[in-house]
């Protein structure tokens, strides 16, 4: 039977309820639930009282894959298909979406937030933006459709940030917090030709992102945010990198990591701002007039770049495997308490 497991209270057991995905409308698909990722963000609304669009109860889960099993007028061209559901989910039709601003679409749909979530074995969605996956390419690079749920945001997101900051080879990258989107973030803006520096709190993590595409990891603990600052310095003048420009991706989604990220911006720095905190962190805005930096926010990823993205991990220059732990759905509640415990150091995917 069909279940999900609903949000019904701040920090209470999510309950499992059964439910019948019914037939979609126009333009609509049920997608069979194939692995959803837990984020961050499903974090946020379930320990911090982040608000959700859609009120409770509600199932979480924005990073989903899986198989579309039914297709509502207009959809019937996905019938069968494996696919990557987007995060954010444009309108399509919109000012902003005619203007290829999907991302600040007015009447976007997310998963887990504006409808229900992934945290079930079915799930409805628009088919407007579905990610299509050739299951050749797949199994070719022996990659699980579950693991490919995580491309829905943790992949595409920071893509989506390195794109908007114009990484181009011979530029340095400094990534902060290399969990679940910043391992990702180190990888692709080394795909794209950065040089890379990761700066972390948790040495494992440092130590897996290290044989991953880090050229240099940097354990926060250990430097204050000058000497930080001089050692990539140092590490950019050593590898003959340029000691201005550098791209700035704060993905940690804590105070700590933004403040860390504010204080190395150098002439030139662009600062992408990737992961979300509900703590404010003081800052001297002044900086980036006096390097003549700049600071982006980044929601999402607008549908139109995930093929880019996911043709990364089937190419093998984003691996996924290292930075996944498959978990059944019915733990869920478990789940949650290990990951906000920090016990997890791979990002768990729920499978049905």
């Amino acid at each position: 039977m069909p279940h999900r497991w609903m949000m019904t209270a701040v920090g209470q057991p999510m309950e499992r309820q059964e439910f019948d995905p019914g037939e979609p409308g126009p333009g609509a698909v049920v997608v069979e639930v194939a692995g959803c990722g837990v984020c961050h963000t499903d974090l946020g609304y379930y320990y911090d009282g982040v608000r959700t669009n859609l009120p409770l109860p509600l199932a979480l889960g924005h990073e989903i894959s899986g198989r579309v099993v039914k297709a509502g007028p207009g959809a019937e061209a996905w019938l069968g298909k494996a696919v990557i559901v987007p995060a954010v989910i444009p309108c399509g039709e919109c000012d902003a979406c005619r203007r290829g601003r999907g991302t600040i679409c007015p009447t976007q749909k997310m998963p887990g937030n504006d409808i229900q979530g992934g945290f079930g074995t079915h799930v409805a969605v628009p088919a407007r933006g579905l990610c299509a996956v050739d299951e050749g390419r797949l199994a070719k690079a022996g990659i699980a459709l579950a693991d490919l749920s995580v491309v829905a945001d943790a992949v595409t997101t920071p893509y989506q940030a390195v794109v908007q900051a114009g990484v181009r080879p011979g530029q340095l990258a400094v990534v902060i917090g290399v969990g679940g989107v910043g391992g990702y973030a180190v990888q692709i803006a080394r795909a794209l030709g950065a040089t890379v520096v990761a700066v972390d709190v948790d040495q494992p993590k440092l130590d897996l992102i290290g044989a991953h595409g880090a050229a240099r990891t940097f354990n926060a603990r250990q430097l204050d945010a000058k000497a930080l600052k001089k050692e990539i310095g140092e590490f950019a003048r050593a590898n003959k990198l340029p000691s201005r420009e550098w791209a700035i991706f704060e993905t940690s989604g804590t105070a700590a990591g933004q403040a860390t990220a504010w204080s190395l911006l150098v002439h030139g720095a662009t600062l992408a701002v990737v992961g979300f905190t509900m703590d404010k962190v003081e800052v001297r805005l002044s900086n980036l007039m006096a390097f003549h930096a700049r600071a982006l926010g980044n929601w999402g990823c607008p549908p139109e770049l995930y093929p880019a993205a996911l043709d990364l991990v089937l190419d093998g220059k984003v691996v996924l495997a290292p930075f996944v732990e498959r978990r059944p759905l019915a733990d869920v509640n478990r789940v949650f308490e290990e990951v906000h415990a920090r016990k997890l150091t791979r990002r768990a995917v729920l499978v049905p």
